[in-house]
């Protein structure tokens, strides 16, 4: 089955017992039992409700993995990942990660005694260096938010083998679409599914993907220890919105291919950072592992007080923290979605003030391109 089809027919498809077309929302919180013990596969809906079920049968096959996992946010479903960490535990993670990565390490799982080490993950030199007895994991993500660099998926996962670590990989700016970290030798797969799974700006979510039965057993009893499950009205809500996945995907990336090049024949640009432009770093490492470039662009205007002027003067891009949606999306990570990274260590990112970062919709280019000009002139 090709991806497109799978999208649509993969996992559980419609319902057995009415013949609907689409999966039902069972909004539900207990199930009846015959006898103590004796159920139809579910008892509680923290454990397990049948929309939920269906989502995770769905993101497991679309990534190629043994079981999925979906929590109500992204963040839920990343903490619940680092929850398989003991305290003493260290772990290596990528220095341009989201923000909201960066603070739930340093500032949550920091006090219950994980240690983390930054590392830029394009650097396997870098990355190897940083492995200790302790050390448990590799976190990393590719392309990274906002800098958009690009990291070798299948060299990482050789690195983490040989030294007998997971590696765990946020997906969230690719999506399955493009990019199936599982196939390249990852452990787990991650995203934020409130952006481009869900594509709509209307549900918050977050999803895992374990390769290996016996990893996807340990996230479950996590899960359910825990708590932080999704919904089944967003379970539904985030089913619907990936069953246009690929469409979309096509769409965000014929936008952003013509628009990342529009930006760099500028010159009032100092930058444009997408992975689509031959001049990226990460190119020809994109078109090895992954089918597609994503649908983000990061451009610098020179400072901060010229990234105000554009923010307050676009009409179709809207000043938003999330990404990934139908309609294009414009923030400034410094002061927005990476404002909980100290601004000495922003600076040495690249994380400037004037750093706008666009996630491209699927508007009508011409009419992203206009509006982009009048902002900027």
């Amino acid at each position: 089955m090709r991806l497109k089809t799978r999208l649509i027919h993969g996992g559980i498809d419609g319902d057995p017992h009415t013949g609907a077309v689409s999966v039902p929302i069972y909004q539900v919180s207990t199930y009846r039992q015959e006898a103590i013990g004796k159920h139809k596969g579910f008892e509680y809906s923290r454990t397990g409700n049948p929309t939920r079920h269906a989502l995770e049968a769905y993101i497991a096959e679309v990534e190629g993995g043994a079981r999925g996992l979906a929590f109500g946010s992204g963040m839920a479903a990343l903490s619940t990942v680092l929850s398989m960490f003991s305290k003493g535990d260290h772990l290596i993670v990528g220095d341009d990660v989201y923000g909201g990565t960066y603070r739930v390490i340093t500032r949550v799982f920091s006090r219950l005694g994980l240690d983390a080490t930054y590392v830029d993950t394009t650097n396997l030199s870098a990355v190897e260096a940083a492995v200790r007895p302790e050390t448990k994991a590799i976190i990393m993500e590719t392309p990274t938010n906002p800098l958009l660099n690009v990291s070798d998926i299948a060299a990482l996962a050789e690195i983490a083998k040989a030294k007998g670590l997971l590696l765990i990989v946020d997906n969230t700016f690719m999506t399955p679409y493009w990019q199936n970290p599982l196939d390249l030798g990852a452990d787990i797969v991650y995203h934020s599914a409130t952006k481009y799974l869900g594509g709509h700006s209307d549900v918050v979510a977050g999803l895992v993907v374990a390769k290996e039965p016996k990893l996807g057993e340990e996230l479950h009893f996590l899960q359910n220890a825990i708590g932080g499950v999704l919904g089944p009205q967003d379970s539904w809500l985030l089913l619907r919105g990936m069953k246009t996945l690929g469409v979309r995907m096509e769409e965000h990336e014929a936008n952003t291919r013509t628009l990342a090049k529009w930006l760099a024949e500028r010159n009032d640009i100092e930058r444009v950072i997408y992975p689509g432009l031959e001049n990226h770093p990460g190119h020809e490492l994109m078109q090895k592992q992954a089918r597609g470039f994503g649908g983000m662009i990061s451009f610098d205007v020179g400072s901060g007080e010229r990234a105000d002027e554009v923010l307050s003067k676009v009409k179709y891009f809207t000043l938003a923290e999330s990404l990934g949606a139908v309609e294009s999306l414009i923030s400034v990570p410094a002061r927005m979605t990476h404002a909980s990274i100290p601004a000495e260590r922003r600076a040495e990112l690249g994380i400037t003030d004037g750093l706008i970062r666009i996630s491209v919709g699927i508007e009508d280019v011409q009419d992203l391109i206009e509006d982009l000009e009048q902002a900027l002139a």
